[in-house]
């Protein structure tokens, strides 16, 4: 039975845990997916790789509005796909080089795994294996929904749409979250008649309702947009397409038929895949493992030294600058178990790369109307880009900036951005609720660039009603 110093299980963030430190020591790395894990292979990269040339696509539409004339002449899909995998596949392949065959203290297991206990493997193929730490970076899964015709060949998860031979003309995209908003516009801007249909009334369900409500209109601007309908099956066409057939409360049908239906329905942890309850390990409500401030895997409420947990398997972000940094606290705590550190979640923003971009940070309105202490008043502020000279510049009529604060503190407590470049902008407002900066100061503070874009967020920070001490800038 082979022992390891460290097992761990999961190639993508997992795999920058094999730091110098562990020269001369036994590792083994475990991995029965594709090497690099979900955002290198088919999540954040190639999505983002697949946003660019299509928003590109998409500015003859938006340029003629400000009087210039631009034709879009063809969409090369295959050669798209061809440039952004022929990049990200070597990568892939080299990471997987390097651990299996560069480095004599690492032994790369590719196949999947579960625990026997709780620093006890075994193997698909029956290998058990036991170390004296472990560190759990298995990451999450699309789904499919449980409905007849789930598995016909016209029907796609992120994991497998980006690899389509030749672009799709019809397209319904099935879901309501970031990751149906990211494609609807992606393949909307590559010329495809999009559909998109979502079993609630409501589109990006963890944005604030303002942000949500502003985003399903402007989705429905560019494509077809359907509300309250429940999916029942995936039907052959016969003719190379499939139809999706949906219900509504009222037993109302829609039948769309399309040459790909995406299903963008969510992602599930991979825990169920591990066998955990063999090892003892504490599952929280969402299936993901349960941790301590240190990133130490529960069971039975108590902290297992040295078994830690990171990425979608640990928690619900499912964000890669979450799990990156989680991989530094855990790295950290490896080869120092004497200095824990804990990991700090303050100000977690998301970004969703769609036609218009969404940037949140913090919480909703209602959440911190919610959460707020007796006495606390809640102000906010709600800012268009089409009152900045940026915003009048692109005649804008969708951009908004709503922020939300603590009136006598000035504590910022939440920021969330619609429109161009938002992932952009809402930095600023990030940095200030994780170094604790007041609406005041940032706002009068800093030089902010006129006329740029930016102007927006100013203008945002200083519409907030907040009290302003007397040394205040001006």
């Amino acid at each position: 039975m082979p022992h390891y110093d460290l097992a761990i299980i999961g190639s993508g963030s997992g795999n920058s845990l094999i730091t110098p430190f562990w020269d001369g020591k036994r590792v083994a790395l475990i991995d029965g997916g594709v090497f690099g894990g979900t955002c290198l292979n088919v999540g954040c990269i190639p999505t983002k790789m697949f946003v660019y040339p299509s928003a590109l696509a998409a500015v003859p539409a938006e340029a003629g509005r400000l009087g210039v004339d631009l034709t879009l002449d063809k969409v090369h899909w295959n050669g798209i796909r061809d440039r952004i995998f022929g990049r990200i596949d070597p990568i892939s392949a080299a990471g997987r080089r390097y651990r299996a065959d560069e480095l004599d203290h690492v032994d790369l297991y590719e196949e999947y795994v579960r625990f026997t206990g709780p620093r006890a493997l075994r193997t698909a193929s029956g290998v058990d294996i036991t170390a004296d730490q472990v560190v759990v970076a298995a990451g999450s899964r699309a789904v499919l929904p449980d409905v007849p015709g789930a598995n016909l060949p016209q029907v796609h998860t992120s994991d497998t749409v980006m690899r389509l031979e030749g672009a799709p003309e019809k397209v319904v995209v099935v879901g309501g979250g970031y990751i149906a908003a990211e494609f609807a516009a992606v393949f909307h801007g590559f010329g495809a008649d999009v559909t998109q249909v979502n079993r609630s009334g409501r589109l990006l369900r963890g944005n604030d309702p303002e942000i949500s409500r502003r985003f399903a209109a402007a989705a429905a601007r560019r494509w077809k947009l359907e509300l309250g309908y429940h999916l029942q099956s995936v039907e052959d066409s016969g003719d190379g397409r499939a139809s999706a057939v949906f219900l509504d409360d009222a037993g109302h049908s829609l039948s769309v038929a399309a040459d790909i239906v995406l299903m963008a329905t969510g992602r599930v942890p991979n825990t169920d895949r591990l066998d955990v309850e063999a090892a003892g390990f504490d599952l929280d409500d969402d299936g993901t493992l349960a941790v301590d401030e240190n990133l130490r895997i529960l069971s039975g409420g108590q902290p297992l030294a040295g078994v830690y947990a990171l990425g979608d398997v640990a928690n619900s972000y499912q964000l890669k600058h979450v799990a990156n940094r989680e991989a530094r606290v855990v790295a950290h705590n490896l080869e120092h178990p004497g200095r824990l550190r804990p990991m700090d979640y303050a100000a977690v923003p998301a970004a969703v790369f769609s036609n218009p971009q969404v940037a949140s940070v913090g919480l909703t309105e209602d959440e911190a109307r919610a959460q707020a202490a007796p006495g606390t008043e809640i102000v906010t502020a709600i800012q268009e880009y089409a009152s900045t000279a940026y915003g009048w510049a692109m005649e804008d009529e969708e951009g908004v900036v709503k922020l939300i604060a603590e009136r006598g503190t000035g504590r910022l407590l939440g920021a969330h951005i619609l429109g161009h470049e938002a992932s952009l902008l809402i930095q600023p407002l990030v940095q200030a609720m994780a170094t604790s900066v007041p609406v005041h100061q940032l706002a009068r503070g800093p030089f902010w660039i006129h006329p740029a874009l930016m102007e927006v967020v100013e203008n945002a920070l200083l519409a907030l009603d907040v009290d302003l001490p007397e040394d205040a800038p001006l």
